[in-house]
């Protein structure tokens, strides 16, 4: 396995493609989404159903801005955790 700094500055690794939630229950939801919003498609009509996509562009935008700054915060935190342990006297 090659170093991780190696890696990361060859750009090898993509955490945020390569996260992907272990509950039990992640792909089902998935599911009931994708199907609810067939659903949508099917009722509503198609001016209004554009709006409905828009909004939940726009809402995946913000989880992703907060996943992004959950990432960075508990990368944050983990080095500090680190730095304090190693400067333990």
């Amino acid at each position: 396995m090659k170093a991780i700094l190696e890696e990361l500055y060859n750009g090898n690794i993509y955490p945020a493609e390569l996260i992907v939630p272990k509950a039990p229950r992640y792909r089902q939801i998935n599911k009931e989404i994708y199907e609810m919003l067939k659903a949508w498609e099917n009722k509503l009509p198609e001016g209004d159903y554009k709006l409905l996509e828009e909004l939940l562009d726009l809402h995946c935008q913000s989880s992703s801005m907060e996943a992004f700054a959950s990432f960075v915060y508990g990368f944050r935190l983990g080095a500090m955790i680190m730095l304090d342990v190693l400067n333990e006297k």
